[in-house]
């Protein structure tokens, strides 16, 4: 007989003593009833109030369960289409059986396994236990109460045998699944902390930049008071424009490259107000993709540097010369500023400005270069962005 089969001596379930008409009414597991349920019951109980098992785990089971269900219906049903109904429920009789015993074994069975020698081997056992008698006893169950019906005839039998290899590919199946689950979900939380790594990494090096800018401008002012200047007024009715700025702007992913340039200038005006006329500063720049944004206060920290590290510790004619250019999304900034004539060769120890735009750069952009360069007397910085590869805050080791 082909298709579905799962041959069954129907007469093994019946009492041996009487017709087989009055042994029909006197099926073996009419007394096991009561028990039999109440161990199982007793069983689901207790295996969800000893393991860990979570609603998004029951849910992961149940879909598992409903998977490998509708896999079996698809195997056998077309081969055999006129017992459908019966194919049906014995598999839903057959799934119920293993979603508990799977559920049992990965949630309570399993760490004792992990525990030691002696508490793997009686679990293993008992495992083995369940996905073959159990297996077994749990069809010749269903089939008493009518719930199972058995496809077969003559003397052939599905044997424990038969049962247990049924039982350890349905936990293949499921344990298949369950690990590709976990997998990716163990993937994505790894991924998850990488994130907000980056992104708390990102906001702390804004909180450096933001008090270490602030600090600058403020000695600046200072100088100016000390010196009682009348530009006082005017640096701290730029001071707070620039205060103004780092309140509203600066927790934002981007802002325009024109607002970026805005605080440029402020910048450089609260500079010029400490330096007499000796000191020349030339700010040009040119934006011809538009509209173009930026991390806040990205491009700050190489003029910054260029008037501490530089032109102030300059004695002749000191400089500062800023080239800003964006061009088919490619954006070029040239710093130069004067320092005093060191020997060629020199190493270039970079300050935590210059050690900040670097780190950002790294976390924002995956296409940039950050160049230093120190030649007759005059300190370069050039910056070059793809402005095109930038991406989020803290997602910039989850691409590809």
């Amino acid at each position: 007989m082909h298709g579905y089969r799962h041959p069954f001596p129907v007469n093994n379930l019946y009492t041996a003593v009487g017709s087989r008409k009055n042994a029909a009414r006197r099926p073996i597991f009419r007394n096991y009833t009561v028990p039999v349920f109440s161990s199982i019951f007793m069983l689901t109980f207790w295996t969800y109030k000893m393991s860990s098992l979570t609603k998004n785990n029951l849910r992961l089971y149940g879909w598992i369960s409903l998977s490998y269900l509708l896999l079996r219906w698809l195997v056998y049903i077309p081969s055999n289409p006129r017992n459908a109904g019966a194919i049906i429920i014995n598999e839903c009789w057959r799934i119920s059986y293993l979603t508990v015993l799977t559920i049992l074994f990965y949630e309570t069975l399993l760490p004792h396994i992990r525990k030691s020698v002696w508490h793997a081997i009686p679990t293993i056992l008992l495992s083995i236990f369940l996905y073959s008698f159990g297996m077994f006893l749990w069809r010749m169950l269903g089939i008493g109460f009518g719930i199972y019906t058995p496809f077969g005839s003559g003397g052939e039998t599905m044997s424990v045998g038969d049962q247990f290899a049924n039982g350890i590919s349905a936990f293949l199946f499921f344990s298949i699944i369950r690990h590709l689950y976990r997998y990716t979900k163990l993937k994505s939380q790894a991924k998850q902390m990488e994130i907000e790594k980056q992104a708390a990494e990102l906001n702390y090096l804004k909180s450096q930049t933001n008090p270490h800018f602030l600090f600058n401008t403020l000695n600046n002012i200072y100088a100016l008071s000390l010196e009682k200047s009348d530009q006082a007024p005017e640096s701290i009715m730029r001071l707070s424009k620039i205060l103004r700025f780092m309140l509203y702007e600066t927790n934002a992913n981007s802002i325009s490259i024109e607002k970026e340039i805005q605080i440029i200038k402020d910048y450089i005006a609260l500079e010029k107000l400490r330096y007499d006329d000796s000191l020349h500063v030339n700010f040009t720049h040119l934006i011809q993709s538009s509209p173009t944004n930026l991390p806040p206060l990205l491009l700050i920290p190489l003029v910054e540097n260029a008037f501490k590290h530089g032109s102030s510790e300059t004695i002749a004619s000191p400089f500062v010369q800023i080239d800003l250019k964006v061009e088919s999304n490619l954006l070029e900034m040239v710093v130069k500023n004067s320092i005093e004539p060191t020997e060629t060769g020199t190493p270039i120890l970079e300050n935590i400005g210059l050690s900040n735009i670097r780190r950002q750069l790294e976390l924002l952009y995956t296409n940039y270069q950050l160049s230093c360069r120190k030649e007759n007397s005059i300190f370069t910085a050039q910056l070059l962005i793809n402005l095109n590869s930038y991406v989020k805050p803290g997602l910039h080791n989850s691409r590809g």
